[in-house]
């Protein structure tokens, strides 16, 4: 990635984060973390990575996108609005009645969103299944999912690894933005998924494991998923949930609260300065 790309990437990311704060606040609900903590792929993937169209966003040739981790809907709504697909103002109505942006994603009311996701596990089993009808059809698309490493504690995602690896689905890639933390505490306290990396290559996947706030790591994962032929791609990407407000860092606390209003004050000021400092 060039020094300017990468500048990109940072700005958009970082007003990625000043968004999701933003929704949450204003909602007084959502989930802030685990949003944050996936906003560097995000950014990665609709910058310099995704085949998409806002004009047209329904394209039967355009790369797909699954939220399986659809809680952290403010974080998909951030980028698919920077991106063009509807107007930032309207985060501003984040899980309010009569917003069509509510606490999941739905691929009925919201242009980008190929999937309806919030069941975890379901999201990942959808992707499988995109990209066994992308090989069917013939098409070149590439799917891309985001898991949660809580979430990997669904069944039905093992289910899909294994669906995944025999129909040899070199066409996807997802990504498991691995915080260490749910909404009870430490992933390896609540139900130990370890060794993450070890299992999914037992599945027959291709296993990458990054920094998932390096903009370089992130897009040469994505390179060399391209580069995989004959089974599918898991990056296992190392997160801080809550990266980029200081205090929300690394806090399971965070996981699905709204900023108080002092709180709220302190993240933005730490965003607008991270922004700030991007965009000179």
């Amino acid at each position: 990635m060039d020094a300017q790309a990468k500048k990109d990437v940072a700005l958009f990311a970082a007003r990625m984060r000043r968004h999701i704060v933003e929704q949450v606040f204003r909602a007084q609900s959502g989930h802030i973390g685990g949003s944050m903590s996936s906003a560097d792929i995000l950014a990665v993937l609709y910058t310099q990575v995704m085949r998409v169209d806002p004009a047209d966003p329904k394209n039967p040739d355009r790369d797909r996108f699954v939220l399986s981790k659809g809680h952290c809907s403010p974080a998909l709504y951030a980028a698919l609005a920077l991106k063009g697909f509807f107007p930032e103002a309207d985060l501003q109505g984040f899980r309010s009645i009569g917003s069509y942006l509510q606490g999941h994603p739905s691929m009925k009311d919201v242009s980008g969103v190929d999937m309806s996701t919030g069941s975890l596990g379901q999201g990942i089993s959808a992707a499988v299944g995109m990209a066994i009808a992308g090989n069917l059809d013939k098409k070149d698309y590439r799917v891309y999912a985001i898991l949660g490493d809580g979430e990997i504690q669904e069944g039905q995602v093992w289910e899909a690894m294994m669906a995944g690896a025999h129909f040899k689905l070199d066409n996807l890639c997802a990504f498991l933005d691995y915080n260490g933390l749910q909404i009870d505490g430490d992933i390896r306290e609540v139900m130990n998924p370890e060794n993450v990396a070890d299992k999914f290559s037992a599945f027959n996947w291709n296993v990458i494991e990054i920094d998932a706030h390096d903009t370089d790591q992130i897009l040469d994962a994505i390179d060399q998923a391209k580069a995989t032929k004959g089974k599918p791609t898991i990056v296992v990407a190392h997160s801080h949930k809550g990266k980029g407000v200081s205090f929300m860092e690394d806090q399971a606390g965070w996981h699905g609260v709204a900023p108080k209003p002092d709180e709220y004050e302190a993240a933005i000021r730490e965003l607008d300065a991270e922004i700030a400092a991007r965009e000179g």
